[in-house]
C-alpha cells in the first residue's frame, strides 16, 4: 500500500497535502488525476483554520486511508 511505510512520516497537514498530490501521479487518468488533484485542494483549504492537534492527526489518518483505498481500487490492475 502506497501510504504504508510513509504515514509515520507525515505529521503536518502540507507534508499530507504534497504527499497526497504525489499519489495522484499513480492514477491511471488525466482527468482523474485532476479530479483527485481539486479534491484534495479543495479538502486542505477547508481545513486550513484546523489548530486542534488531535483533530488534525485524524484527519491525517483518514486521508491516508481512503489514498491507499483510491490508490488500490485503481491501480491493482498493474
Amino acid at each position: 500500500m502506497p501510504g504504508v511505510g510513509r504515514a509515520e512520516l507525515i505529521h503536518t497537514p502540507v507534508q499530507l497535502y504534497r504527499h497526497l498530490l504525489r499519489c495522484c501521479r499513480q492514477l491511471p487518468s488525466a482527468a482523474m488525476q485532476q479530479h483527485y488533484r481539486h479534491a484534495i485542494r479543495q479538502g486542505y483549504k477547508s481545513h486550513s483554520d484546523e489548530d486542534d492537534q488531535e483533530r488534525i492527526q485524524m484527519i491525517i489518518q483518514r486521508a491516508l486511508t481512503d489514498a491507499d483505498w483510491i490508490l488500490g481500487k485503481y491501480t491493482k490492475k498493474k
